[in-house]
């Protein structure tokens, strides 16, 4: 009798009633509702789906796949890690630095630790190594020809960042400090590995929050920039039709990320590592002599690497970081960070325009948001309601792919500045 009331009280059904495990129950609510948008609405389902469904597994109580405190305090305990017990002042340094009461009343003096599958997992997020190789894999699926033809493009791509420093502000206004507001501000880049490698380095107590509205928002993009396109834009800009791209060779295809990766590398170094991945990938696709591993980035390391990225991320969020009044400032500050960089974009095409001969059609500035291709296919979808025979997309994949750059590059000079 003894053994089976100890084998009923250690199971999550029973410990769903012990202290603020309740928290527990809402976030597996949270993280169906997301599996649902996921899975049926097709809200960016390859990311949203596996995030989702790690939120599920670290909420479940007593599986123990990841513990909030091998990486409390923003660094990895790797003592923890190998079997070293708990020890008081350890206890006390992570109190000082204001890690959460909740995540300190997991763990008692002497207590050891067995690391979970999340825990290995998420060791790739917090080295940075996931969003490095995804961007590898988006540089080996991407065409930067549009941006080469067009180089104008590219400070379309830069003035749609204005989201991400308008939403730092705000993020400060509203009490975070400078490292959190550097990791919300960064969703305005509309780059989910961006906002993760930003956060998982300033302000990883936020990734859960930060990573689920960055995802939210970018499969929302079709809903949110069209109203805002329309509203800094008259009928007659929309309907402005703009001359074919010139054929861009494959030497000045195979040169461009060499030399951006040598430029942004010297200019903004903590933006080292996504360029250089980005452009490697880009490298493999254009050079024509390494098929293999270009098809082998874009697929098989793509997918193997969202999966744990996914996973891991949405680990992070429990039910004591995600259920906080912070995570709901962190979506407002997401949705204006997007708002800010859509705009961002149009007015400094529209502003462009009075400069130049040929003009350029506003609309594709809000391509500039990082959210390849699905804001280059906004843009399209709003010049041709305006313009039946109006063809935007390959103009707007220049400044979206630019926007891709110049992301990485706000990232690195937010690392710069606060990390």
């Amino acid at each position: 009798m003894d053994a089976i009331l100890r084998f009923v009280n250690d199971t999550g059904f029973a410990l769903f009633f012990e202290g603020t495990n309740w928290k527990c129950l809402l976030m597996i609510a949270i993280a169906c509702v997301l599996l649902f948008l996921g899975i049926v609405k097709k809200f960016e389902p390859l990311l949203l789906v596996p995030i989702a469904f790690g939120m599920l597994i670290t909420n479940l109580p007593g599986a123990n796949m990841f513990h909030e405190i091998l990486f409390a305090g923003g660094h990895i305990h790797w003592d923890l890690f190998g079997g070293a017990p708990i020890t008081a002042e350890f206890l006390t340094e992570l109190a000082a630095a204001g890690v959460a009461p909740d995540v300190l009343a997991s763990v008692a003096v002497g207590d050891t630790i067995s690391a979970g599958l999340v825990d290995v997992l998420y060791l790739g997020v917090k080295l940075g190594i996931y969003p490095c190789l995804i961007f590898m894999g988006v540089g080996a699926m991407t065409d930067f020809g549009p941006l080469i033809a067009n180089p104008k493009s590219l400070l379309l791509g830069a003035a749609a960042q204005l989201g991400i420093f308008m939403a730092y502000l705000g993020a400060r206004w509203l009490g975070f400090d400078p490292l959190q507001a550097s990791s919300i501000g960064i969703i305005g880049g509309a780059d989910g590995p961006t906002a993760i490698f930003v956060t998982a380095m300033l302000a990883p107590a936020l990734l859960g929050p930060i990573a689920v509205s960055a995802y939210s928002y970018m499969a929302l993009v079709p809903v949110i920039q069209p109203p805002i396109m329309k509203l800094l834009t008259t009928e007659k800009e929309r309907q402005i039709v703009m001359k074919p791209l010139r054929e861009v060779s494959k030497t000045e295809k195979i040169v461009f990320p060499i030399v951006v990766t040598i430029f942004v590398a010297l200019l903004v170094p903590s933006a080292a590592p996504l360029i250089a991945c980005l452009m490697l990938g880009n490298l493999f696709k254009e050079c024509g002599v390494t098929e293999r591993l270009s098809k082998a980035v874009q697929n098989e390391l793509m997918n193997i690497v969202t999966v744990f990225l996914g996973v891991s991320v949405g680990a992070t969020a429990t039910g004591t970081t995600f259920l906080s009044l912070d995570t709901l400032k962190i979506m407002a500050m997401g949705i204006t960070a997007f708002a800010c960089g859509t705009a961002g974009g149009v007015l400094l095409a529209k502003f462009m325009n009075l400069f130049l001969k040929e003009k350029i059609n506003p609309l594709i500035g809000s391509a500039g948001v990082s959210a390849v291709p699905m804001a280059a296919r906004v843009s399209q979808m709003v010049g041709q309601k305006a313009n039946p025979s109006n063809f935007l997309l390959m103009h707007a994949m220049g400044p979206n792919v630019a926007g891709v750059i110049g992301s990485a590059i706000a990232a690195g000079v937010l690392i710069s500045l606060f990390g």
